[in-house]
C-alpha cells in the first residue's frame, strides 16, 4: 500500500508538467484545440492501434475491457514524454517549431482473478500557437501598417480510474470514469501604426472541468492451438462538458490608452460527441500480432461559439455547422521472437503502423487538414539482477496534415515510454 501511495504522490507532482500545450499547431485555434495522442508507450510503435489489443505487461486505457488481461502478479507503472519538431509550409514559406512534454502517466494492477484496475492522467486537447501577419495600407494620408496577431495557450487533461472484468471465459468488459480538467486562452489582436486608429483586442476564455465516461468490451476467439482473435469495442456518450466560454472585445484608445470592454457568453456550455470505436487483432503464437482500429467522433453534432453581427446586432451564441465528423483507421503490427529467450534481442518487441484521419475542424467554413502518419517502435526490456520484466518503450512517428489552400504540417515525433513491471503479489513458499 505505500509503494501504491507514493505512485498516486508522484503521479500529482507531474501534473504542473503536464499541465502545458503539447503543440504548436495554428489549427489549434479551431474548436477544443488539436486532439491528443490517447495512447501509451506500446501503442505509438504501433501509431496509437489498441483496441482490441491486451497485453498482460502494459497498460492499454485505449480499451478499459483489456486490464483484466493484466498479469495478476505484478503492479505495472508506466510514464512517457516526447519530443515533437515541425515544420510548417504556406505559400513557399517554411518555418520550423519544436516543444516536449510528458505525455501520459498510468499505471494497473489485477485484484482478482478477473478483475483489474487501472489509474492515471492522459491528455484530450492541446492548444499552443502564437504567430501574426502584417499588411500596408496606402491612402491620401500615407502608409499605414495593419498588424494582426494570435496567440493561444491551453490544454484539456483527463485523470481516470477504470476496471476491467472477464465474467467468462474469453469475453470482457470495462469502463473508465475520468475527471477532466483544463483553460483554454485565445487572444486576437488587430493593431494600426497610425496611433489615431483605435487597437482591437479579443479574448475568448473557457474554464472545463467535468466527467467523462469510456465503455470497452473484448471477446476473443481461439482459432487453433497457435492463432487466436480478438474483437475489441468502445463507447464514450456525448455529454455537456460546461466550460461558460466567454468573448471580450475590447476598443483600446492607442493616445490615451483608455479602453472600452464588452463582454459575451459566459451563460452556456460546450459538448463532447459520441465516439465510437472497433479494433480487431489476430495473435499467432503470441508471437506475431497485426490488427486493425477504426473510430468515428461525431464531432457534425456538437455546436460551438462563434461571433456574428447581422444588422448591427452582435451575438457570441451556439452554433450548428462548425466541426465535420472524424474518421480515423489505423493498421499496424508487432513482433516478437521470443518474450523468454535468452538472447536479448530474441525479447525486443517490433512495432508498425499507418494510419488515416479524417479532420473535426473547420476553417472559415471548409474541412480542416486531413493527416496520414506511419510509426516504427521497439519494446526493449530492461533486464538486470533486481528486474527483468520492465520495458522501454520508443518509437518514431511522422505525420503530415494538409488542407487546400491552408497551412500544411510536417510533424517527427519522439516517444519514449518507460514501463516498471514490479513483482507484488507473488506468495514465497517455503519446501
Amino acid at each position: 500500500m505505500k509503494k501504491v501511495i507514493g505512485i498516486v504522490l508522484a503521479s500529482t507532482a507531474c501534473l504542473a508538467a503536464f499541465a502545458q500545450s503539447g503543440t504548436n499547431s495554428p489549427y489549434s485555434q479551431f474548436g477544443l484545440g488539436t486532439l491528443s495522442e490517447q495512447s501509451s508507450g506500446f501503442n505509438r510503435g504501433m501509431n496509437g492501434l489498441g483496441l482490441g489489443f491486451h497485453e498482460g505487461n502494459q497498460v492499454n486505457y485505449l480499451n478499459p475491457a483489456s486490464y483484466s488481461r493484466l498479469d495478476s502478479l505484478t503492479f505495472l507503472f508506466d510514464a512517457g514524454l516526447s519530443l515533437h519538431l515541425t515544420n510548417f509550409a504556406e505559400n513557399g514559406v517554411r518555418r520550423n517549431a519544436k516543444n516536449a512534454n510528458i505525455e501520459y502517466v498510468v499505471a494497473g494492477f489485477k485484484v482478482g482473478k478477473r478483475l483489474g484496475f487501472s489509474f492515471g492522467l492522459i491528455p484530450f486537447t492541446n492548444v499552443g500557437y502564437d504567430y501574426s501577419s502584417t499588411n500596408t495600407l496606402t491612402s491620401t494620408s500615407g502608409n499605414t501598417t495593419l498588424t494582426n496577431t494570435y496567440n493561444g495557450t491551453g490544454s484539456l487533461r483527463q485523470a481516470y480510474l477504470g476496471a476491467g472484468w472477464e465474467p467468462i471465459k474469453g469475453l470482457a468488459v470495462g469502463a473508465n470514469v475520468s475527471y477532466m480538467w483544463g483553460d483554454i486562452d485565445r487572444k486576437f489582436v488587430n493593431s494600426y501604426s497610425d496611433a489615431s486608429v483605435n487597437t482591437l483586442t479579443q479574448q475568448f476564455t473557457a474554464d472545463i472541468r467535468t466527467f467523462k465516461l469510456d465503455f470497452g468490451a473484448q471477446y476473443t476467439a481461439k482459432l487453433s492451438a497457435q492463432e487466436n482473435v480478438t474483437l475489441g469495442v468502445t463507447f464514450s456518450p456525448a455529454h455537456k462538458i460546461g466550460g461558460h466560454p466567454e468573448l471580450k472585445k475590447i476598443l483600446t484608445n492607442s493616445q490615451t490608452s483608455v479602453s472600452d470592454t464588452t463582454s459575451y457568453g459566459g451563460g452556456f456550455d460546450l459538448s463532447l460527441p459520441n465516439t465510437f470505436g472497433v479494433g480487431v487483432m489476430w495473435s499467432h503464437n503470441d508471437k506475431l500480432k497485426l490488427g486493425a482500429d477504426y473510430s468515428l467522433q461525431q464531432w457534425a453534432n456538437v455546436q460551438f461559439p462563434t461571433f456574428e453581427t447581422v444588422s448591427g446586432s452582435s451575438t457570441f451564441a451556439l452554433r450548428d455547422n462548425q466541426f465535420s465528423d472524424r474518421h480515423k483507421i489505423t493498421l499496424g503490427g508487432e513482433y516478437c521472437p521470443s518474450a523468454f529467450s535468452r538472447k536479448f534481442f530474441n525479447r525486443i518487441h517490433y512495432r508498425a503502423g499507418v494510419s488515416y484521419a479524417t479532420p473535426y475542424i473547420k476553417v472559415n467554413g471548409n474541412d480542416g487538414p486531413t493527416e496520414i502518419s506511419a510509426s516504427v517502435g521497439f519494446g526493449v526490456p530492461i533486464i538486470n539482477v533486481f528486474n527483468n520484466r520492465s520495458f522501454l518503450n520508443v518509437s518514431a512517428q511522422w505525420a503530415h496534415s494538409s488542407a487546400k489552400n491552408f497551412i500544411s504540417e510536417n510533424v517527427f515525433r519522439i516517444s519514449v515510454g518507460l514501463t516498471f513491471n514490479e513483482l507484488w503479489f507473488s506468495k514465497w513458499k517455503l519446501e
